[in-house]
């Protein structure tokens, strides 16, 4: 078993990929598509997402192709400087089988846009089991109607599947709830509702 195919609890690093890939490209194309076969209308993959569009592993050239600026679409981002965004870049690679933000590019603009991060939390529990977390699903206003969303939710949800995960999870506004139960994601009674504290 290759480094890239073993289970995430058992040390899947985030290596290099094509350039400066924030971890394996060859993961996006290990995905099983069986699952999400119906869902796209017209059909769609991660290695098929469009013309002119490419998913693949956040980069650290994407500071120049409007990562931030897509990000601002979802929640505030604040002023980023390159310097910032790039140490921040380096802290999540020196995190092993952590963080896989997945984006996707218009090849022809050179533009992200769209992104969705998989953050992956090592447990004890479920003997020393791995859980996944979809965080900050966003597409550019500009590219709404192409299936975007839907499809970076498919590659996060396989990707989180591909790495072992037992479970994976999100939290999203009530509105979102049918669009994300037609992706195979339920309420599961007594946990419908996501509390916390914000520190400002």
């Amino acid at each position: 078993m290759d480094q890239e195919s073993k289970p995430a609890q058992n040390g899947c690093v985030n290596g290099a990929g094509e350039g400066s890939d924030i971890f394996p490209r060859s993961l996006l194309k290990q995905l099983d598509w069986a699952d999400y076969a119906d869902k796209f209308n017209p059909a769609i993959t991660a290695e098929q997402p469009g013309d002119g569009l490419l998913v693949r592993p956040l980069q650290k050239e994407d500071y120049d192709k409007g990562f931030l600026q897509l990000l601002g679409q979802l929640t505030e981002v604040g002023d980023i400087s390159r310097e910032d965004f790039l140490k921040r870049y380096e802290a999540m690679t020196a995190c092993p089988s952590t963080y896989y933000p997945v984006v996707v590019e218009d090849e022809v603009k050179g533009q992200v846009v769209g992104a969705a991060t998989l953050v992956i939390e090592q447990k004890f529990i479920h003997h020393c089991a791995v859980r996944g977390r979809l965080e900050d699903v966003v597409v550019s206003d500009d590219y709404r109607g192409k299936q975007l969303g839907k499809l970076l939710i498919a590659v996060i949800t396989l990707l989180a599947k591909r790495l072992h995960c037992y479970k994976i999870t999100l939290d999203c506004k009530d509105v979102m709830i049918p669009f994300y139960s037609k992706m195979g994601y339920t309420n599961e009674a007594g946990r419908a509702n996501y509390m916390t504290i914000r520190y400002d």
